[in-house]
């Protein structure tokens, strides 16, 4: 990378006049951002890191890692006051300071992981400050005390999301929080209105529940997590109302400050108005891409209905524009390693732009970590039962377990949930599932799928006994079964 005319070691050295010249410029230190330099610079070393924010992921600062401790000690409150079928007796006490305590101190060991990869980055590679577009090719960086002119022959646009606030809880602000404020609490609330069926809102509202807060979730549309399949939707909003107060299709009429808290005024699913109180409300009601602080007007690309840059998300490239986005920032597929996988792929094709190269994207494979946990593989139902799809078409079957009579599952006694999965005699096309240990099942299936296997291949694949990967194979067999029928 060279920078004009101080030719200073480092970019943020550099005079306000400096302008920086690269290769490719990456804006966002994130997951994806980290992985689309990291790919850049093995093909070019003119590449230059621009982060205006916190240094650190989405996932271990405020996402998958601190969720997760706090699911664990959740947990394992749980499985005390769920022994006594066993003939276990159990008394649990939840600490919640100690809880807590560790779920950050676990989460500041996760993101100094990450940092301590940003740090081996050298300096003159790095630039700390917002960026936004001057024209196509040419971006502002606002560093402190100054001004840098960075011209790049690509840019990677990879600004991750932010929480999305929706108007009813605006009375609320001082008593709302979203997921990252919840990771700094020193101790737990009495009660939490969450606002979101989500993966966040289910995963958070079920951990908090378990830890002793009193917890109702409040949904819009029906909808749970990311299922579609209404057989698989059914099952999980039974499994998962058993344990904590949930309305999948909420009536929310106000949301309103009430003393040191807030109330809820919505209509129960009897249609009878309803006030209660609680102490806090979580947003957890979608998260909407980093993009207002881009100066898009001034890139040149086309922008979506959203205000995204269309691109394809194949090579990542904004049509044929020497601009890629990667991660959370384009709404496709907000999960971490797809946001890795886009990383890369954007990186590349920026350090060899103007010549891209389609990448194979993996198979789709979302999990939700609740009890039981939910997953969907590939095509979901919702896509493969669209006018014009594989049911229109004819030969799609479904072939179902129902979790209840499964042996293993049984023996645990977490026989909750089912699964789905969508095939035709060509081909595995995907699957819905709520159930014990779905993060497995979830993978297994994922695999076959991205090996574009049958349902009379995956039958020849061992199942041994007894576990819970035998409800698959169930499912299979009901599915092989069906296609016979259907010769």
């Amino acid at each position: 990378m060279t920078v004009e005319p101080t030719m200073k070691s480092s970019p943020a050295e550099a005079g306000a006049d400096a302008v920086v010249r690269v290769d490719v410029a990456v804006v966002g230190s994130g997951t994806a951002g980290l992985a689309a330099y990291r790919a850049a610079v093995a093909i070019t070393p003119r590449a230059v890191l621009i982060e205006g924010g916190t240094q650190g992921t989405t996932c271990a600062r405020v996402g998958c890692m601190p969720s997760k401790l706090l699911i664990a000690a959740a947990d394992a409150a749980h499985a005390g006051h769920v022994a006594e079928p066993f003939g276990v007796h159990c008394s649990v006490r939840v600490d919640a300071r100690q809880v807590m305590d560790r779920v950050k101190r676990e989460r500041d060991r996760f993101v100094r992981h990450v940092l301590d990869g940003v740090d081996e980055i050298p300096a003159d590679r790095k630039l700390h400050g917002y960026a936004k577009f001057l024209e196509p090719g040419v971006l502002e960086v606002e560093t402190v005390g100054a001004l840098r002119r960075v011209e790049a022959l690509a840019v990677v646009l990879a600004t991750g999301s932010s929480p999305e606030i929706p108007p009813l809880l605006d009375e609320v602000k001082d008593r709302l929080v979203v997921n990252d404020d919840v990771f700094e609490w020193d101790a737990l609330p009495e009660s939490v209105a969450v606002f979101g069926t989500g993966a966040i809102g289910l995963e958070l509202g079920q951990a908090l529940q378990r830890l002793g807060v009193r917890i109702r979730v409040f949904g819009r549309g029906g909808s749970v997590g990311q299922l579609t399949d209404p057989v698989v939707r059914s099952a999980a909003l039974a499994a998962l109302s058993a344990e904590m107060s949930i309305d999948a299709n909420a009536k929310v009429r106000a949301v309103r400050r009430a003393g040191p808290g807030v109330e809820v005024h919505y209509e129960d699913e009897a249609g009878r108005a309803r006030v209660e109180r609680f102490d806090y409300c979580l947003a957890a009601t979608g998260r909407k891409p980093n993009l207002a602080r881009l100066a898009l007007d001034k890139s040149g690309l086309e922008l979506d209905a959203r205000g995204v840059p269309i691109f394809d998300r194949a090579t990542m490239q904004c049509a044929r524009a020497p601009v890629f986005l990667a991660g959370d920032v384009d709404e496709d597929a907000p999960v971490l390693h797809e946001a890795a996988d886009e990383g890369t792929i954007a990186g590349e094709n920026a350090a060899r732009s103007p010549h891209v190269e389609p990448a194979v994207r993996s198979s789709a494979l979302s999990i939700i970590f609740t009890d039981p946990q939910i997953a969907s593989v590939g095509g979901s139902f919702a896509s493969l039962n669209e006018d014009g799809g594989t049911r229109a078409a004819g030969g799609l079957v479904i072939g179902e377990v129902d979790f209840r009579d499964q042996g293993r599952s049984r023996v645990m006694l977490q026989n909750r949930g089912c699964l789905r999965i969508y095939a035709t005699r060509e081909r595995f096309l995907g699957a819905e599932m709520v159930g014990p240990r779905a993060e497995h099942l979830g993978h297994l299936l994922a695999w076959a799928h991205q090996k574009r296997m049958t349902v009379a291949e995956m039958l020849t694949m061992p199942f041994y006994h007894p576990v819970v990967e035998e409800g698959v194979r169930t499912a299979l067999r009901d599915a092989d079964a069906k296609l016979k029928a259907i010769g």
